[in-house]
């Protein structure tokens, strides 16, 4: 087998990190199995064993170990994601379900997704043609 380019090496703060991102319970799932795959890498198991461990590729676990080399405990957060920006913000979404749970618009018994786009856009929350966005909300 070829020697591995990027070797996993943790300083003890670094080990300490990481094991508490496992056991805090407040990190998304893919951190704790960024934790999983690097710890068991510095305790020196193959990739193809991490892989199996974690249920997770073979490739996944070479290409963090690459991305901690180069960034250390970076290498853990998430990479921006290809693809269109959403078309709501945060504080539009929470704006467009407090007024899905308001009472519905006077002569209406219910919101619909039309008029709750509507009233996002004319509020100035988004673009015309927002009823995909809020039906996803």
């Amino acid at each position: 087998m070829p020697k591995k380019k990027y070797l996993v090496t943790l300083a003890d703060d670094e080990r300490q990190q990481l094991e508490h991102r496992l056991h805090s319970g407040t990190h998304a799932t893919r951190q704790v199995t960024r934790a999983r795959i690097l710890l068991k890498a510095a305790d020196g198991w193959e990739d193809q064993a991490i892989a199996e461990a974690l249920a997770v590729g073979r490739a996944t676990v070479a290409r963090l170990h690459q991305r901690f080399v180069e960034a250390g405990l970076g290498a853990l957060a998430d990479h921006p994601r290809p693809g269109m920006p959403p078309k709501l913000e945060e504080k539009a979404e929470a704006r467009l379900i407090a007024e899905a749970c308001s009472t519905a618009p006077e002569g209406r018994q219910r919101w619909t997704l039309h008029l709750l786009a509507d009233h996002v856009v004319a509020l100035g929350r988004a673009e015309a043609d927002a009823h995909e966005s809020v039906r996803r909300v």
